[in-house]
């Protein structure tokens, strides 16, 4: 099971006026299974994006951007089973004729749909049982429908990922809620994940992007299951609009801050749920590097320590083979970092002071930190004030299981 993760229940995904979702089961890759997701949107809404780096960005990510740069989105679909990456032309023109389809059956412009994928890459989409899915999704649009929808964009996901969060604008109650899948293939470089927030409020598209932009780098740009970042990321942010709802147009004033919270509280649940429900985990861990010469140097290290095979398998093992985790920050790339100032501390246990090991560190004590499913390693570098964190997990036999058998 997931690494301390609750699902969420019946009633736990407030709604967000406007925003209907539907689903269908079209048999993608496997039959009986929830596995196409419609998003509708009301013509008040606005769309923000952020998708993955990877230069071999599949062919729904390709047709996203050009659609959100070109007009204002009306609708996405969503499907699990195939992520429609490596594809090609080919590729292209089956995301289009899905693109199409749900146009047609909106009464609105090709243009004006999103889609996304996400599955096996390489294989040929199955456009024709996306689009046979199309109408009994349409059929099912509803408000409520958050639960099913973050069940139906799972692929290798033990759970389903949803939060909600709230924050008070004008006098009013503003509703965030969200949902993401991810589970394996998690090194989102963003701008396997995906990611849907809604927001109960009117913000500009150009607000909108730059509070994405913003809540992505301290959440989604954190998380790391395996250092693979996915042909296929893509994170949404979508305000709703609604006329009576207050409207956030100035960035950096207290009621943008008052948002970015509530969308950074749903966003940062949903990036280490990815993490406590990685393929076969076992462990969740904060890995925190401070005391660096900006943030950015801090976030090499803790990757560094994030993506070592050794450390995660020693997490794994419950091995207080610490180590390895000296060996990831000597090779994280800080050319002129001064390691005899090196700190660290695995929980509330110094294991390292000045480089070497603590005179008084015991053994026995790190290994009851590393039976724990939630650890903390804490490095400081001696180099200045800045710090940052990443969130990862331990690689475990399941992992190996789950990836060796994914297309059985």
């Amino acid at each position: 099971m997931p690494v301390g993760l609750t699902p969420p229940v019946a009633g736990s995904l407030t709604l967000i006026p406007g925003i209907r979702l539907g689903v269908a089961q079209a048999g993608v890759r496997k039959a009986n299974r929830d596995d196409v997701l419609v998003i509708c949107l009301p013509e008040t809404a606005t769309v923000a994006g952020v998708f993955t780096q990877n230069r071999f960005c599949a062919a729904p990510v390709q047709l996203c951007r050009t659609h959100l740069a070109s007009t204002a989105p009306r609708a996405l679909v969503i499907n699990t089973g195939n992520a429609n990456a490596g594809t090609g032309e080919d590729g292209l023109a089956r995301a289009r004729q899905v693109c199409a389809a749900l146009a047609n059956e909106l009464g609105c412009k090709e243009d004006q749909i999103l889609p996304f994928s996400t599955g096996v890459i390489m294989e040929s989409l199955p456009a024709d049982r996306i689009i046979s899915g199309i109408p009994a999704a349409l059929a099912n649009l509803a408000e409520d429908n958050w639960l099913r929808a973050a069940g139906a964009i799972m692929t290798t996901d033990i759970v389903a990922k949803g939060r909600t969060a709230s924050c008070q604008i004008k006098g009013q109650t503003v509703t965030v809620t969200g949902i993401a899948k991810g589970s394996g293939m998690i090194h989102p470089n963003m701008a396997t994940m995906l990611g849907y927030v809604a927001i109960d409020a009117r913000v500009p598209a150009g607000v909108l992007q730059h509070l994405l932009n913003e809540v992505t780098n301290e959440s989604f740009n954190r998380v790391t299951v395996d250092g693979d970042t996915s042909t296929n990321d893509s994170f949404i942010l979508m305000a709703n609009g609604r006329v009576d709802a207050p409207l956030v147009e100035e960035i950096d004033g207290a009621d943008y801050h008052a948002l970015y919270a509530a969308v950074a509280e749903v966003s940062v649940f949903l990036a280490q749920a990815l993490a406590r429900d990685g393929e076969g985990a076992t462990k969740f861990v904060t890995i925190e590097v401070e005391q660096g010469r900006d943030r950015a140097e801090c976030v090499q290290i803790a990757k560094a320590i994030a993506h070592s095979p050794l450390v995660k398998t020693a997490l794994f093992a419950s091995d207080p083979n610490l180590g390895r985790i000296l060996a990831a920050i000597g090779y994280a790339g800080i050319d002129d970092l001064d390691v005899n100032k090196i700190g660290l501390w695995l929980g509330d246990v110094e294991v390292v002071r000045n480089g070497g090991r603590d005179p008084s560190y015991v053994e026995t004590r790190a290994a009851e930190v590393m039976k724990r499913e939630d650890i903390t390693m804490r490095i400081t570098l001696g180099r200045g004030s800045a710090r940052d964190r990443v969130w990862t997990c331990d690689f475990s036999y399941d992992y190996v299981k789950i990836n060796a058998e994914y297309r059985s």
